[in-house]
């Protein structure tokens, strides 16, 4: 496997891990993957998933707790995170104190 392949993998196998109705952001991704400061290589991963993508790619976020996405993926990931039942603004930003996860608090 390639180091490409085994970033993927990780930022993947840990956004796959984020529980319904919590977020996380691009760098808490890279940072719990092992790759601190990649937080924007994180972003340029997700967007190369295909649409119908089973990862909860929607409940990655940016780091001041606003959806970056913009247009028709805004709404969409907008749209996804309401259905999860996470509180989002009409302008995309969500409570970072609120649904912020936390893999030790949650996985013990």
């Amino acid at each position: 496997m390639n180091s490409m392949d085994q970033f993927l993998a990780q930022i993947f196998l840990v956004i796959a891990r984020i529980p319904q109705s919590s977020i996380s952001t691009y760098g808490d991704i890279a940072r719990m993957a092992g790759y601190p400061g990649y937080a924007r290589h994180v972003g340029k991963a997700l967007k190369q998933l295909p649409q119908d993508s089973k990862l909860p790619w929607y409940r990655v976020i940016n780091s001041q707790g606003k959806i970056s996405l913009t247009g028709d993926d805004f709404s969409r990931q907008r749209a996804q995170l309401l259905e999860d039942g996470i509180e989002v603004s009409a302008s995309g930003r969500i409570s970072l104190r609120t649904y912020r996860w936390d893999p030790g608090k949650s996985e013990q």
